[in-house]
């Protein structure tokens, strides 16, 4: 886990020329819980018009801002070049005129999406006529502590601030700069809405016993998710007293079955690993059924290798391309998050499964198939937080399976499954509406 993240350590200003509204109002790491707990509590009061407009707000003053948030990404890209950070980490820093347009128009889409706050998950009236309703609720405080992807600090807050939680945001030191101009842009924003300022912060402190602190805070931050690599997102899990939600890393698998459609194939292999190589939802093993392999292999590891890809293979796929390399037992666990690909020829369907339970992260698994029965088989067989049959790993998204903006991927079982969206940053409460209603038909006698 990355020792050290943004966060002034003052409500000073950041430097970024918004004022005195900085990424952070209080001191400490307690007392930005505190200040987020009290936020929390206003916010459990807003209408779902007052957050609304407080993310138009947003929306409106990171517009606005690009000159002084671009100039704070420069800082932190020149620090992370000189430093030796791989393409994967300055691709994900990166923050481009056009991605903070996107980052604003997330803020204005979620303004228009349904409120899930006090929405009726569940209701029923009792034989007795009591009324009984399960309602959803913010979790409250929601503390992510994530690596350097800036993007992660507007999607976070405003998917928070919709749902009616308040952010507790602690990102890595290499976007330090970039995360504090962003904070220091919605603070600026929600000071003139009904939303606390204080909803939206960052965890101060730069060093290792901070994010430890952050992660003591039991009864104060009411859930932490981790956003990151296996190592951060481990030492999270171990080390955290306050619930976690565990958003796993993305050693996904594209598997070409004998029945596949191998144009398709073709087509969903190179989305699934060149379109964006960097994010958790990209493919980084291939496995191919060995009656298609003679015909699918040549084709796929040809156009890979024009795509820059880099494939690590056993014999049998390296006996179909000169520039494959050998794999060893480490690639097949791998989360590359670069043009890197692992590939295996498989005797069959329960071949490719056993390898993906061996190795896969519970993430995002696809087969390419025209047989049904084979789909139900593999769907069946894998516990995974998604299953795509004849789609690429890249649709594990809540954007593209009509969530919306998503805080991340859980693929743990309790609470959130797969793409987290909206609901996902609730809990559910019962309301019981009577009419005088008393247990036993009579009321209890005075002491």
């Amino acid at each position: 886990m990355s020792g050290s993240g943004p966060g002034s350590g003052s409500g000073t200003s950041t430097g970024t020329g918004l004022g005195s509204v900085a990424a952070t109002g209080a001191g400490t790491v307690r007392d930005a819980a505190l200040a987020a707990r009290a936020a929390a509590t206003r916010l459990s009061t807003t209408t779902g018009g007052e957050r609304n407009a407080a993310l138009i707000a947003m929306a409106r003053r990171l517009s606005g801002s690009s000159g002084e948030v671009l100039a704070a990404n420069r800082q932190d890209l020149e620090a992370a070049r000189e430093t030796g950070r791989s393409a994967t980490v300055l691709d994900r820093l990166t923050v481009s005129e056009q991605q903070l347009e996107a980052l604003a128009g997330t803020a204005r889409a979620l303004a228009d999406e349904a409120d899930p706050v006090g929405e009726v998950a569940s209701g029923s009236v009792m034989p007795n006529g009591l009324e009984v309703r399960r309602i959803r609720v913010p979790l409250g405080v929601v503390g992510l502590i994530y690596e350097g992807r800036p993007n992660v600090t507007v999607d976070a807050a405003a998917l928070c601030l919709k749902s009616g939680n308040a952010a507790l945001l602690r990102g890595s030191s290499t976007a330090r700069h970039t995360n504090a101009a962003l904070v220091a842009v919605m603070r600026k924003a929600l000071a003139d809405t009904a939303v606390p300022v204080d909803a939206v912060q960052l965890a101060p402190g730069t060093t290792r016993s901070s994010v430890h602190e952050l992660m003591s805070l039991r009864g104060l931050v009411d859930v932490l998710v981790p956003r990151g690599g296996r190592e951060l997102i481990q030492a999270t899990v171990r080390d955290s007293a306050i619930p976690v939600i565990e958003t796993g890393v993305g050693n996904c698998h594209v598997y070409v079955d004998e029945h596949a459609d191998l144009e398709k194939a073709l087509a969903i292999l190179l989305n699934a690993k060149t379109q964006r190589p960097s994010v958790c939802n990209a493919a980084e093993s291939l496995l191919v059924h060995e009656s298609v392999a003679p015909s699918f292999l040549p084709r796929a590891l040809a156009a890979l290798v024009a795509h820059g890809v880099t494939v690590h293979g056993d014999e049998r796929v390296r006996s179909f391309h000169p520039a494959v390399l050998p794999a060893t037992e480490e690639d097949w666990g791998r989360e590359y998050l670069s043009l890197d690909l692992a590939g295996a020829v498989v005797g069959s369907l329960e071949s490719a499964v056993d390898h993906i339970r061996r190795y896969g992260s519970g993430h995002t698994e696809a087969i390419v198939t025209d047989s049904q029965s084979a789909a139900r088989r593999f769907v069946a067989a894998l516990d995974t937080a998604v299953v795509a049959v004849n789609a690429s790993t890249r649709f594990a998204d809540g954007g593209e399976i009509g969530l919306g903006t998503e805080l991340g991927i859980s693929t743990q079982k309790l609470h959130a499954r797969g793409p987290m969206g909206l609901t996902a940053l609730t809990t559910t409460k019962y309301v019981l509406v009577g009419d005088g209603h008393i247990r036993g038909g009579a009321a209890a006698p005075l002491p």
